[in-house]
């Protein structure tokens, strides 16, 4: 039997049931990715695994590096096939994490093959995907129709152009892809130099003048209108720990003068100043229905050497530990005080905070089924161990049944199987529920609720206009 079989990680009967009944055939909806947009405009057209797997995968650079590879061959400047064939070196090495399944889930669901990647059958793999990665139906398009992507939320940065989201809406493909707004940049006062190139970009982009705060609040306003009309109904931050010191519109501007005047802002002041943004651009996202995303708690650019020589997101991010509940609550709270609380989904970095984030959320529920979202296992946790914890906080303290399930969080068009690795371990963890009586024996009652999670609670939800 080859490692991926029909039965993969479904450890008993009913789980098998529910993947096979009610699981595998539904559609994916990613709402959360990092694929560049301009690959789906031009409907990139891969030339190896090389490109494919290893131009941005700071998962797999992470792994490369702890089996001693150089970094010519991680993001240097060595050939492709170097950088796969470092690659193929490595992942006998990675038994045990989630690289292992998703490399070789890809394998298979991709190019029908089988053999365990390793350094004996990477040539025949190279010269065997490098082949078939010639065929239309593994070009960006084909890859979309194949997975039945029903639709793809990318991750803009509020200054990007949408022109390549303009021409991806023109084209004649099934799957909808619309962009998240990310303003990560838009509290970065304490880097002056940083911020103010970025509040220039965000004048030309919405053509408004940022050299006040009332400019630049209005530029940020100009730019959600903009992502709105072209059927954006989400944004996503992501932050240590949410920023809950809020200041006055005085103070606010005070601190966003003395950044655009060139002269850093303290800690506190950056603090103060993301509150005051934050506060903003949530009453905007209730005000449109938008979902808000919040991603938590990542300790990022740890190794200082690595970070100045080739930059972030390079695979040296770490889980952080700071205090959670209090500021988070306080944020919250805030939005709710005024009845602007918007659709929002927590994502956890540390899963010592699971039920904290999943208490949360309870908090704050009402109006809406599932308004407060607790994430899908994220990052360091979004394998089966820790997708596991992440679905029993939710279950033991809310409602599962209102999750609105898994995203591919990737930056590569191969990692779509990422939602079936997930799908095979909803259903083995419910099933197991079922076979030791933890919930009833009831197939239709547990595979309806799967079916939901693995896709229509997200459509439901997010309400974007998505593909038949």
């Amino acid at each position: 039997m080859s490692f991926i079989h029909d039965d993969f990680l479904l450890s008993n009967d009913s789980a098998r049931q529910l993947y096979h009944e009610y699981a595998v055939n539904e559609p994916i909806l990613d709402y959360h990715n990092h694929l560049p947009p301009g690959e789906i405009a031009n409907n990139r057209q891969f030339a190896n695994l090389g490109e494919v797997w290893l131009e941005s995968d700071h998962y797999k650079w992470r792994a490369m590096r702890a089996n001693g590879e150089s970094e010519s061959v991680i993001t240097g400047d060595a050939d492709v096939k170097e950088k796969y064939l470092a690659w193929a070196q490595t992942v006998p090495h990675t038994l045990g994490n989630p690289l292992y399944h998703w490399t070789h889930l890809e394998l298979t669901r991709y190019f029908g093959i089988t053999d365990l990647l390793g350094p004996d059958t990477a040539e025949a793999i190279w010269e065997e995907t490098s082949e078939r990665l010639k065929d239309p139906s593994l070009s960006v398009h084909g890859i979309l129709n194949q997975f039945d992507v029903r639709c793809l939320c990318t991750t803009d940065d509020p200054t990007d152009s949408l022109a390549q989201h303009e021409a991806i809406a023109k084209l004649d493909i099934r799957t909808m892809v619309y962009p998240t707004f990310r303003p990560d940049k838009a509290w970065s006062v304490d880097e002056p130099e940083t911020f103010n190139l970025w509040a220039d970009k965000l004048a030309a982009a919405s053509n408004i003048a940022t050299d006040s705060l009332v400019g630049f609040l209005e530029g940020l306003e100009k730019r959600v209108e903009d992502f709105h009309a072209i059927g954006s109904r989400l944004s996503d931050h992501s932050f240590p720990y949410c920023f809950d010191n809020f200041p006055s519109t005085n103070e606010a501007a005070r601190i966003f003068d003395k950044a655009r005047l060139g002269r850093a802002a303290t800690l506190e002041e950056q603090r103060e100043f993301g509150a005051y943004i934050m506060e903003h651009l949530g009453k905007l996202y209730a005000a449109k229905g938008w979902a808000m995303q919040l991603h938590i708690g990542p300790q990022r650019n740890n190794n200082t050497r690595l970070f100045e020589t080739i930059g972030p997101d390079i695979g040296c991010d770490s889980i952080g530990d700071w205090p959670q509940s209090a500021p988070l609550a306080s944020f919250l709270d805030r939005l709710e005080q005024d009845s602007a609380l918007p659709k929002t989904i927590l994502y956890n970095n540390n899963p010592m905070d699971n039920f904290t984030f999943a208490t949360m959320i309870g908090n704050f529920q009402g109006g809406i089924p599932g308004k407060m979202q607790f994430g899908s296992g994220w990052w360091h946790a979004d394998q089966q161990e820790g997708m596991e914890w992440q679905l029993k906080a939710l279950a033991n303290t809310g409602l599962l049944s209102r999750f609105i399930g898994m995203l591919t969080d990737s930056r590569s068009f191969l990692s779509f199987p990422r939602h079936e690795y997930f799908r095979r371990t909803l259903c083995n963890l419910i099933g197991e529920w079922m076979q030791t009586g933890f919930i009833p024996d009831d197939q239709e009652l547990a595979g309806n609720m799967v079916r939901r999670i693995c896709y229509q609670n997200a459509a439901d939800y997010l309400e974007l206009v998505l593909a038949e």
